[in-house]
């Protein structure tokens, strides 16, 4: 009987304890959103908002002008209001904020930057219930009707639930890298980059920091003078913000660079990396960007990543890539209109085994496939080879070709001379000034009536007349051709730094930086035609020219097309 008792208080106990546990465990554990975890709710609840795509994988269906069905991407929520939430203006169409800082908080009235207090409230806080509702039927707490532009989304109860929250999460804390008084930055550099390269790039971002930070501290003073509310002060934050600047050092072999950039946010958190340059690949600082969701703005590299979804990166342009891609275009134009002679001859490439061939190599395949053709014949040179007379003229005769693609650098050069007396010239030859370089001022002049060159900036006699001040660009220690191409190509970073500190209106998160950003006005540079901006967009100049280089003593490159568009 005894041993009985104490079997049954040794069960009592167990079960007592186990019941406590597991109470405790439902406690901490957190809450669930529509049956889904909260990491998993903001996951869909983004592939909801950005790509129109419901929890179940079928495309979120929706109603604009109140009846025309409309699915998909094309309406979905970032369409309008940008991947931050933070709205923007276009056409006249003012597409308010939906963060959830926004929306669950009143809409006061203001006139001037100042409340009015007796005024009634624009609209009130929203609830999951008013949110839901203005979703799915376009009314606002305040009962007023949205503009029919708005869609109507048809959503059942759990892709609504995991919208809403993640709307309430979007945008609703600063990103990491900024401070009370101060958003910092850093930049990348390998080791291995020239000195002068380095100090050309450090001393346009180290001179626009310096400015901004003078520019904030005298404005420290008036601040602190001013009587303004909280939400005018927002509008005018940057001004008072200061920048700081770190410099990340790559050390040794790139496949390296990954670990030390990780350790070097872990250590000094950055709100985005600005400029940057190294003498490689782009590809690991791309990747540690894409994974960290950390912006980067305008490295100084001929090697971006090509891609078409990625976000964090944006480049100048495609670099090597953007040649290739605009030599294809261009002789795709020739073959459609310009001479029914080329129409079903064989096209021919020759690539050296580097960085710089493969890169235009890739551009002009995938571009030339798009339009359709047979892929060119492609001959490639072994690591170390120059491209011979004789082995150019072995390609010649062999392929007979209307059109022969020479991505080839300086040493190449060579082996043209003659080329327009030996048999089976071909009528086009198309070849890279950013390969070249310098060289292509000493093509030989008997082949200049048929080689064309892919030239992807503003022609030199163009930017001559250019009024736009790049500061240094006239220091003496800058004065080297190097030097100035790298403070052009870094200059574009303090455009964009300038304007998106006013634009972000206080609002410091990294989306909202690159919202901010895709929305600027086309800018003139001195280096490129333009630099042109969107929603979406990675490449900020996507052009380049064919020219030619004319004859004579008076040496010019002269347009043989448009800026070709990619």
């Amino acid at each position: 009987m005894k041993i009985m008792k104490k079997r049954d208080r040794i069960i009592f106990l167990f079960l007592a304890f186990f019941f406590i546990w597991q109470v405790k465990a439902e406690e901490t554990q957190p809450p669930t959103i529509a049956g889904v975890s909260q990491t998993e709710a903001m996951r869909l609840g983004e592939r909801i908002y950005r790509q129109g795509i419901l929890s179940s994988g079928e495309k979120m269906k929706a109603f604009v002008k109140g009846d025309i069905p409309v699915e998909g991407k094309t309406f979905a929520c970032v369409s309008c209001h940008l991947r931050s939430g933070l709205g923007s203006i276009e056409g006249g169409v003012v597409t308010t904020p939906i963060n959830g800082k926004t929306l669950f908080q009143p809409l006061k009235r203001f006139y001037k930057g100042y409340e009015v207090i007796s005024a009634p409230l624009l609209r009130p806080a929203y609830t999951d219930e008013s949110l839901a509702e203005v979703i799915e039927g376009g009314i606002s707490p305040s009962g007023r009707i949205l503009n029919g532009v708005m869609p109507r989304y048809n959503l059942n109860e759990k892709d609504m639930e995991i919208l809403i929250f993640y709307l309430k999460n979007l945008s609703s804390e600063f990103s990491p890298g900024v401070s009370d008084t101060t958003i910092h930055f850093a930049t990348v550099v390998s080791e291995d980059v020239p000195t002068k390269d380095r100090d050309a790039m450090m001393g346009l971002l180290d001179y626009y920091v310096k400015a901004k930070n003078n520019s904030a501290l005298a404005s420290e003073s008036d601040r602190r003078q001013a009587r303004m509310t909280e939400s005018m002060l927002g509008s005018q934050e940057s001004m008072y913000k200061r920048l700081s600047l770190s410099v990340w050092v790559l050390k040794g072999p790139p496949e390296t660079w990954r670990r030390q950039l990780e350790e070097y946010n872990s250590k000094d958190p950055v709100f985005a990396l600005i400029g940057g340059i190294t003498s490689g690949e782009w590809q690991p600082i791309h990747d540690f960007c894409e994974s960290n969701k950390i912006p980067c703005i305008f490295p100084v590299t001929d090697f971006p990543v090509v891609s078409e979804t990625d976000w964090y990166t944006l480049y100048l342009s495609k670099g090597y890539y953007q040649e290739g891609e605009a030599a294809a275009r261009y002789l795709n134009s020739n073959y459609e209109s310009l001479d029914e002679s080329l129409k079903g001859k064989t096209v021919v490439q020759i690539v050296s085994s580097s960085r710089e061939g493969a890169a235009l190599a890739s551009g002009f395949e995938q571009t030339w496939r798009d339009f359709e053709h047979q892929p060119p014949v492609t001959v490639m040179l072994k690591k170390g080879e120059a491209l011979s007379k004789k082995l150019l003229q072995q390609v010649l005769d062999k392929e007979k070709p209307a059109s022969i693609v020479l991505w080839v650098g300086p040493e190449a050069l060579p082996a043209l001379e003659g080329l327009a007396s030996g048999s089976n010239k071909p009528e086009m030859i198309l070849v890279s000034s950013g390969y070249l370089k310098e060289s292509i001022w000493t093509l030989n002049e008997d082949i200049r009536d048929i080689t064309y060159i892919a030239y992807p900036f503003i022609l030199p006699q163009d930017e001559a007349k250019s009024k736009v001040y790049v500061p240094l660009l006239r220091e003496p220690k800058f004065n080297d051709s190097n030097s100035q191409m790298i403070l052009k190509r870094v200059f574009p970073v303090l455009l964009a730094l300038s304007q998106s500190m006013m634009e972000m209106r206080g609002n410091y998160y990294r989306d909202n930086f690159l919202d901010v950003i895709s929305m600027m006005m086309d800018q003139k540079v001195r280096l490129y035609e333009r630099l042109s901006f969107g929603p979406g967009q990675r490449y900020a100049s996507k052009g380049c020219y064919i020219v030619q280089l004319t004859k004579g003593p008076t040496l010019e490159l002269v347009k043989k097309s448009d800026w070709v568009i990619h």
